[in-house]
């Protein structure tokens, strides 16, 4: 049978093979599609619209007409939502972390000024008994003073680790769900354009006009179709990637928060268990000091220098630039990240 059909539909091609006396032979164009033709600007309008949408509230997008149940009912939109409030968790936390180290290094540092006191003080007090209290003290105060030190060089690691997961793996998360959103958007425009010439033809059908594109083959229907399944099967794959990523943040998170405040709780308790018990060596008061009776009276003394507390005033100068060395090392471990 010999018949040209080019601008039938498909019912009356059906209607002729079934009428056919003989055996019925269907010759078709195959389509040739290119996914950038398909991209139209409608189909980039379309995205806008999405976007626009998806921003709106729910009043605004309903006395506009607009429907916002597909996109507000996606989770991963939800999930982005609780993303930020984790960054926010983790920028709370480490600002906290770095004002609480900060305290720290300055009690460190007054510990060490007390210890350098009394230290002074033990060296010039005749009384040997006094003189050594006054020494074992200083040291405490010392040690107490590395033992700050220490808490510092423990808890940095773990400022270091909540910046690398607030400022590296949430954005990179974040990234993919907007990658994610892209291709939700374009497919769904797809989805809508498919839609519209299913009306448009329906519409032809109901008034009895055939559409041209329809008769010439239905290129542009077929192209889109094409473009939906191809875009259905990008938002299929990224859909699953970025659920296996949020479920591996997601892990990190709570195996990383937990690990951290673990670290965070040793490293005091350490630090206060140790200061408890360098305190408790140096239990020394009270100490019995002789003094002259002239001792506070400094109504007739005049202010003089010797030599030697210029020497000694040189050497306290030495130790305030060591002391300010050791002031900018520290301060960097707190604050560099």
């Amino acid at each position: 049978m010999n018949t040209d059909v080019s601008c039938f539909y498909i019912k009356k091609i059906l209607n002729v093979c079934v009428c056919s006396q003989g055996e019925a032979v269907i010759h078709y164009n195959k389509l040739q599609a290119d996914p950038k033709q398909g991209k139209s600007l409608d189909i980039v309008l379309k995205k806008v619209k999405h976007r626009l949408v998806e921003n709106m509230s729910s009043g605004t997008a309903d006395a506009l007409g607009l429907s916002r149940a597909i996109l507000c009912n996606d989770g991963l939109v939800k999930r982005l939502e609780e993303l930020e409030k984790t960054a926010e968790l983790y920028k709370g936390l480490m600002e906290h972390t770095k004002r609480l180290l900060r305290a720290f290094f300055e009690l460190s540092q007054t510990h060490r000024a007390f210890g350098d006191v009394f230290s002074i003080i033990g060296v010039r007090e005749p009384q040997a008994a006094a003189s050594e209290a006054f020494v074992k003290f200083a040291d405490a105060h010392r040690s107490i003073e590395k033992y700050g030190i220490q808490l510092l060089k423990t808890i940095k690691p773990m400022l270091h680790d909540l910046n690398t997961y607030l400022h590296k793996a949430i954005p990179d998360t974040k990234l993919t769900i907007r990658k994610y959103l892209d291709v939700k958007f374009e497919y769904l425009s797809y989805c809508l354009k498919v839609k519209e010439m299913d009306d448009e033809e329906y519409s032809s059908i109901a008034m009895g006009e055939p559409l041209y594109r329809v008769s010439t083959g239905n290129y542009e229907y077929r192209l889109v179709l094409r473009c939906r399944q191809e875009a259905r099967a990008r938002f299929a794959k990224m859909r699953k990637d970025v659920l296996e990523k949020i479920e591996l943040l997601d892990q990190k998170h709570v195996q990383d928060i937990v690990f951290q405040l673990q670290r965070f709780v040793s490293g005091m308790s350490h630090y206060y268990d140790d200061c408890y018990a360098v305190l408790k060596e140096a239990d020394v008061f009270p100490i019995e000091v002789d003094l002259s009776r002239t001792a506070f009276n400094y109504s007739s003394q005049s202010l003089s220098y010797t030599d030697e507390e210029e020497e000694e005033g040189g050497g306290g100068r030495g130790e305030g630039g060591g002391s300010n060395q050791v002031e900018n090392g520290t301060a960097k471990l707190i604050d560099d990240e």
